[in-house]
């Protein structure tokens, strides 16, 4: 069992670091929010893992994956999402680029997001995401050792992924808090803004014209 344990948690370190939406959410949230809301998101993207680690458990994830259909909408609307907020970040860089000039507490403003809403967009990035859900019903059993109990294992692996992506989304969040100096900068907020934006589109994009699974 300590073996198992032990390769999966290098598995899963190399997939926290890889970088993907969860980076750019969370990223994004501490450069407008704060270092409190950009935690509560990373808590969302945990919890959301957790849920797709419980549907594999149950078999759920199972179910889904034999679904095109259901498999199909649920890519939809999670690319949908991405993009969404992929959009209110270049949509937040323009209202800088217009505002360099003047005072810019109206666009801090519109940017900011009460924990509550930061988690809910955590949480809604990984849910609405199936590739997370088919990666854990692909890799989580190969770690399962022959005569474990296999609910109980599973729930051990995905705690342990949860656990390592909420460190590391957590250290981006108080990283940046920490050069919040460097990136109140309104020319650094507005191309960190253009980035993330255009990553979250990319990657939006990218999950909606996907055809194979």
């Amino acid at each position: 069992m300590f073996s198992s344990l032990l390769g999966f948690t290098a598995v899963a370190v190399v997939l926290t670091v890889s970088p993907g939406p969860d980076f750019a959410v969370v990223l994004r949230t501490s450069l407008g929010s704060g270092r409190r809301s950009a935690l509560c998101s990373a808590l969302g993207i945990a919890v959301g893992c957790f849920v797709w680690g419980l549907a594999g458990a149950v078999g759920l994830t199972a179910m889904l994956s034999a679904s095109r259909a259901a498999y199909d909408a649920l890519r939809i609307a999670g690319a949908l999402y991405l993009m969404w907020l992929g959009f209110q970040a270049l949509r937040s860089a323009r209202r800088r680029g217009q505002e360099a000039a003047g005072p810019e507490a109206g666009t801090a403003d519109a940017d900011r997001q009460p924990p509550l809403r930061a988690f809910r967009t955590g949480l809604l990035t990984n849910v609405l995401n199936p590739k997370v859900g088919v990666v854990y019903m692909s890799l989580l059993p190969q770690f399962v050792p022959h005569g474990a109990p296999v609910v109980a294992t599973t729930l051990l692996l995905v705690a342990v992924h949860v656990t390592l992506g909420f460190l590391w989304l957590g250290g981006i969040a108080l990283a940046v808090h920490r050069a919040r100096a460097l990136f109140r900068r309104p020319r650094v907020r507005r191309r960190l803004d253009q980035a993330t934006g255009g990553i979250l589109l990319a990657l939006g994009a990218a999950v909606g014209v996907e055809t194979a699974r």
